[in-house]
């Protein structure tokens, strides 16, 4: 009797997988059958080795700090020729959400402005070469990010993901004819070490959704803004 040949797994690159978010999708991608790159920051053994040490051959750790551009170039040079169906930039940092704007100091504002928004768009520049033409390029916002519905909380968190988003926009503007899928995600407010423990939602809540949310924009060219449950999110 002759057999089927399964198709190939496909591959996930996930900056920033250490842990919360981006570890909750590389173990989701892991789970639904695709070999994962997860990349954490710092040389330390911790949740996403771990997790690599429970699924042999399919999870490859890498080391980035995505503030640093000699690393983001080292990072480029050693998966240079490997093809990746997902590029998915999750990496990001959060400040008090009691501080005004006018509290914030210009420290945290810069480190947050590098951190959310520009170092995310050198690392998806410096690595969207690597994904075909069927591929998807996404990044992770926030709700927050959309200059539409704020309120003014969290307020310069949302100024660096409206500024992320901008960035992303921008890109995508200038890859006028690019047959990839490009996403801007917004997960919801998840119980993670970032979110806190006050959040409206679980990992487990999130996570499975904003994967399926990304699985439904493969293969539809341009760039959208969504939330996990795949409704648009006005910019």
């Amino acid at each position: 009797m002759a057999t089927t040949s399964s198709s190939p797994a496909r591959h996930a690159l996930i900056i920033g997988a250490s842990r919360g978010l981006g570890l909750a999708l590389a173990a989701e991608y892991l789970r639904r059958g695709w070999n994962v790159t997860g990349t954490v920051r710092g040389d330390k053994r911790g949740a996403l080795h771990a997790l690599s040490d429970q699924n042999t051959g399919r999870l490859d750790v890498e080391a980035v700090d995505i503030t640093d551009e000699a690393q983001i170039a080292a990072l480029s040079g050693r998966l240079a020729g490997r093809r990746y169906d997902l590029l998915l930039v999750n990496a990001g940092i959060a400040n008090s959400a009691e501080k005004t704007i006018a509290q914030v100091s210009t420290e945290d504002f810069v480190q947050l402005m590098l951190t959310n928004a520009l170092a995310p768009m050198r690392v998806m520049t410096s690595l969207e070469s690597l994904v075909p033409a069927s591929g998807t390029l996404a990044v992770m916002s926030s709700g927050l990010g959309s200059i539409a519905n704020t309120s003014g909380a969290w307020h310069a968190y949302s100024a660096s993901k409206a500024a992320l988003n901008m960035l992303m926009k921008g890109f995508a503007a200038q890859q006028a004819g690019d047959p990839r899928a490009m996403v801007v995600i917004a997960p919801g407010w998840v119980r993670t070490d970032m979110g806190g423990p006050g959040a409206s939602l679980s990992v487990e809540e999130s996570i499975p959704r904003v994967v399926d949310m990304l699985e439904s924009r493969s293969g539809r060219p341009g760039i959208a803004y969504r939330d996990y449950t795949g409704a648009t999110v006005p910019w």
